[in-house]
Parts: structure tokens; sequence; C-alpha cells
């Protein structure tokens, strides 16, 4: 097709293409067709890798909660207000550490279990050699109130905008949560299938807008997620399940009070 003199000319030069490339009345459904084609696997694709990360954000959490020598302290996840898993997070260092990965994040209140889970992105910060290896998994557990509030931001910084900490791993653990006292958002990474703490000092959040139009259907608020105004997709119900069978209720301060003072009110009966 030669060049045309003018955008009209061109116009015309397009319909003469395409009334020779069709015939009449096929023009419209070969183009339904061809967008079809087109559309319909990459929606398929989308929805396979929606499915996917949470079922690979449940192993990662089954994985860190099973370990004795090197795990993630039960005592802490009841603790948390959200828990957020960034499964295979891939490491990008070439002069400076840093990573990238998407995960999902779900939140509780003392009167509502887990909620509908929001996705979200993890960039940048500086980790050093302390992954190891091409990619690593992620938990974060996000400690009181004002960490899940750091949420609803369109994007907030760990270590500038909340206090982040290594968390301790392992039986050991136990005698050291209270040192992590002030702390919003502890981490922890899985590399050649040990989970240790880490810092992610750096590291910034985001909530993940496309993956949750995918799993959604539309683009619900992180706010209007963790308040339980929405109802959790399908691929998320076994993550959710697991979460709500390893830490059905939040432990507060209060009831750590209670249980700390309940021996000694029953040996002063």
């Amino acid at each position: 097709m030669s060049k045309p003199d003018s955008p009209r000319a061109g116009l015309r030069q397009w319909k003469q293409v395409v009334s020779k490339s069709f015939p009449p009345g096929y023009c419209v459904g070969s183009a339904l067709l061809l967008v079809m084609a087109v559309v319909l696997p990459q929606a398929a694709t989308q929805a396979n890798d929606g499915a996917k990360r949470f079922h690979e954000a449940r192993l990662v959490l089954q994985a860190g909660l099973s370990g004795a020598d090197s795990g993630i302290p039960q005592d802490l996840l009841d603790r948390a207000d959200c828990v957020g898993v960034f499964p295979n997070v891939l490491k990008v260092a070439v002069l400076i550490g840093g990573q990238y990965g998407k995960g999902v994040v779900t939140c509780r209140s003392a009167d509502q279990p887990w909620s509908s889970p929001s996705n979200f992105r993890i960039e940048g910060g500086n980790v050093g050699l302390q992954l190891g290896g091409s990619s690593t998994d992620l938990v974060l557990l996000f400690i009181g109130s004002r960490s899940a509030d750091r949420l609803l931001r369109t994007k907030f910084t760990l270590g500038v905008d909340a206090a982040a900490a290594a968390g301790p791993a392992g039986r050991s653990a136990a005698g050291k949560t209270d040192a992590l006292f002030g702390a919003e958002i502890v981490s922890y990474s899985r590399s050649r299938g040990l989970f240790a703490g880490i810092s992610l000092e750096g590291a910034t959040l985001r909530p993940a807008h496309r993956e949750n139009r995918q799993i959604y259907g539309y683009e619900p608020t992180a706010r209007a997620l963790f308040a339980g105004e929405v109802a959790p997709p399908g691929e998320a119900h076994a993550f959710l399940e697991y979460l709500r069978e390893r830490s059905p209720r939040k432990r507060s301060e209060d009831s750590e009070v209670a249980e700390a003072a309940g021996p000694a009110i029953e040996s002063a009966r």
C-alpha cells in the first residue's frame, strides 16, 4: 500500500484493504474473533497467576510455621494484625541489593477473622547477601493497628514510614519476642528451605491494583478488603482457611496479661 497523501486518503486506503481481506458482512465477526483469540487466553493466564500466588503463599506459610528450629514463632503470628506473604521474590542485585515481587496481605481485628486478601508489590531495599540465590520467599507480620493503617496508603517504606525488624526464628525465639517492642513489621525470609529473620529496611510496599482487578473483577480498596466488606475470591479460600486454623483469634496485650496472671490467681486460692 502506497503512502497516503492525506489522513482522509489514508482512511480510504485502509477501508479498501479491509474490504478485500474479508467478505461483506464478515468484517465485524472476524474482528471479534480476533479480539477473543487474544484477550481470552490472556485473561485465563492472569486468573491462573492469581490462583498460583495464593497457592504458593499458603505453602510458604505452612513451611514457615512448621519449622521447629528455624521457623516463625506461633506467638508472633497470634499477635499479628496482618500477615503478608510474598513468594518467589526476585533478588535484583548488581551493585546495590534489592528485590521485586508480588504477594498477598490479609488483616483481622478482635471481632473479625482474617479478611479478603489484597495483592501488594514489594520493591527495592538493600538485603545484601542474606537472601542467597536468585529468589526467596518473604513473610511479613504486621503488629499493632498502626502497622495495619500503613497498608491503606498508596505506598510506604519499611524502616522509614514504619519501624521494621528482622524476626526471631525457631524454639529459641520464645524469649526474644519482647525485644521486638516498638517494631511494627517483623520480617522473615526463606532461602534454601530455611526461614530466618531478615531486615527489609528501605523496601517499599504498595497495592497491586491490576492484580486485585483480576481476582475481584473490579478494584476494591484495601480499606474495604481489610474491613471485611468484600467476599474473598475462591482462589483465596485454602490460604485463609489455613491461617484461621493456625491463628483463629488475635492475641491482645490484655489476654497476655490475663494468661500470665492466671497461675498466680489459682495459687492464691
